[in-house]
């Protein structure tokens, strides 16, 4: 059980599994707009289950108006879309329900927004709604380095270069996932992973 009014987030891009563990024991995310562009983490980045186990998708982004996470644009002379697209194909096209969400979730890729920021949200407003979630999305607006009680400030225990946080850590109940019979069950992933594997049956593994 979380005990909070809402889950304080950084902006990510097909945002864990965690994202929406907290989410659901929300019911409201604070997106963090106000901050600071950070490097090599899930602003710009998930982790999928391909082939070879755990992938990393990057999208290329110029700073050129600033430091600000509100200025980081998306860089579309690199072909990146093309290739994420092809990424997930590639591993999720024999999942159970890659082809009811794929139109769903490329066509807000193909739509090329042209911040982060932006393509971000959208994506996390979306995935909110095919996992059935009922969950409120706002932005912070500005920084606020601590917040007080009711608000459970995840900007920084969510990162690809740590382990799962304890408090969702024990909440990962297995699930079926493509590949694993090669290298087991991986948790963690970004949400795309659980959809696609498990369908309308993936809320009950964020509650």
């Amino acid at each position: 059980m979380i005990n909070s009014a809402c889950a304080l987030v950084s902006t990510a891009y097909f945002p864990p599994v965690e994202y929406f563990m907290a989410a659901a024991g929300t019911g409201k995310l604070l997106i963090e707009d106000g901050e600071s562009y950070v490097k090599q983490s899930y602003r710009n980045r998930c982790r999928i289950y391909a082939c070879d186990g755990s992938m990393s998708l990057t999208v290329p982004v110029s700073l050129s108006g600033g430091r600000s996470i509100r200025s980081a644009k998306i860089d579309y002379s690199k072909p990146w879309l093309q290739q994420h697209e092809r990424a997930l194909i590639s591993a999720y096209r024999t999942s159970a329900f890659f082809e009811y969400y794929q139109d769903d979730i490329f066509s807000i890729l193909d739509s090329r927004p042209e911040s982060l920021l932006e393509l971000n949200t959208k994506l996390t407003i979306r995935l909110l709604g095919l996992l059935g979630l009922k969950c409120t999305v706002e932005l912070t607006g500005q920084y606020v380095k601590e917040y007080g009680h009711g608000v459970m400030d995840l900007r920084d225990a969510i990162h690809p270069k740590k382990t799962v946080p304890d408090m969702f850590r024990d909440r990962f109940k297995p699930y079926y996932q493509v590949f694993s019979d090669k290298y087991g069950f991986i948790p963690g992933l970004s949400v795309l992973d659980l959809l696609f594997n498990e369908g309308p049956n993936a809320l009950t593994f964020l509650l």
